[in-house]
């Protein structure tokens, strides 16, 4: 899961950040709304944490703008605003949860899961897909008795995959996601993964394989 942080906050920025890549959660920050817009409009995030009062653009124009560019990352707002009014127009505008200041932060995780949940991704512990099991705390893939632990690019590939098991997965999608946009990452780089996690697949003895779509993508599938 890959989350983007916005708020001009420096020391609850970095705790937040700090706290969700505890969880195993791949995080991004911004410390103003024009530079989290232009991370936001990417689209690449499962999930987008912002704050309201901000230089150089606050938060709601942030969204108006995110939902008109038709950006569906859910959104959770922060804000030291606490009035029932305020929290009406942040989600009319197209937020999906609204947190005031100050905040436990083992509440803001539960509701980081909630949101996820909601928008189809995995929140659980272990997942699952043919003969293999997927642990997204200890970054383990394991097949039987056997396991190895995967290295955190083979992670997020791997997690992307078994979020869209049997889905042809276009070589964008994973630079996007994983390296960003403006990374000087090429499709030679997804292919040296993509080969060192069959590798691993065949050491584990399992029936899944990465399969590749020429000149597109790859594909997690199980053998017949």
């Amino acid at each position: 899961m890959k989350i983007l942080v916005v708020d001009d906050e420096v020391q609850l920025n970095n705790a937040i950040t700090t706290i969700l890549k505890q969880n195993k959660y791949f995080v991004d920050s911004a410390f103003d709304g024009e530079e989290g817009l232009e991370m936001a409009l990417t689209g690449v995030y499962d999930l987008i944490i912002l704050d309201l009062m901000m230089p150089k653009m606050n938060g709601l124009d942030l969204l108006k703008v995110l939902r008109n560019s038709k950006v569906k990352s859910p959104v959770l707002i922060l804000s030291a605003k606490n009035q029932t009014a305020d929290k009406i127009v942040g989600l009319n505008i197209g937020a999906d949860d609204y947190m005031t200041k100050p905040f436990d932060m083992i509440e803001l995780l539960a509701r980081v899961k909630a949101l996820l949940r909601r928008n189809g991704e995995f929140t659980t512990d272990e997942l699952t897909f043919g003969d293999l099991k997927f642990n997204v705390n200890t970054f383990e893939l394991s097949c039987g008795e056997k396991s190895l632990k995967l290295g955190k690019k083979e992670y997020q590939i791997m997690e992307i995959f078994f979020n869209n098991p049997k889905k042809t997965i276009y070589k964008e999608r994973f630079i996007e996601k994983i390296w960003g946009f403006e990374t000087e990452a090429e499709y030679n780089t997804i292919e040296v993964y993509v080969s060192f996690l069959r590798k691993k697949l065949v050491a584990l003895g399992s029936t899944v394989q990465i399969k590749s779509i020429r000149g597109v993508g790859y594909i997690l599938e199980e053998n017949d």
